[in-house]
């Protein structure tokens, strides 16, 4: 489960996907379907939550990793590198970082 905090021992990828409207749903379906068949299987992974834009011009990817290095292990394993690809050729552009939680509030 997701849960975001300054106390949370993380990291998180916040990887912003830009994409034709009419290939929006084909990127989240991609991303999902990674998600559920690799990506939470590989070491040092938390949570993902895929999120779209209302204009359908944005696919944000919002996932959490226990270290960066789980991360950066990520993006050398074979499977996870065929997804990554599948996205790629989707997206017009992607911009994925890492980052740590600094503040959060709410209601």
């Amino acid at each position: 489960m997701a849960t975001i905090g300054i106390d949370q021992d993380v990291v998180t990828l916040v990887n912003v996907f830009t994409v034709s409207p009419e290939r929006q749903q084909q990127l989240v379906d991609l991303l999902v379907e990674a998600t559920r068949k690799v990506m939470n299987r590989l070491p040092g992974y938390v949570s993902a939550n895929i999120h779209r834009s209302l204009d359908g011009t944005k696919v944000v990817n919002y996932a959490q990793w226990r270290r960066a290095e789980d991360f950066e292990a990520m993006l050398q394993d074979a499977a996870a590198q065929v997804h990554m690809q599948a996205a790629s050729q989707v997206a017009t552009s992607i911009e994925p970082h890492l980052y740590q939680v600094v503040f959060t509030d709410q209601a």
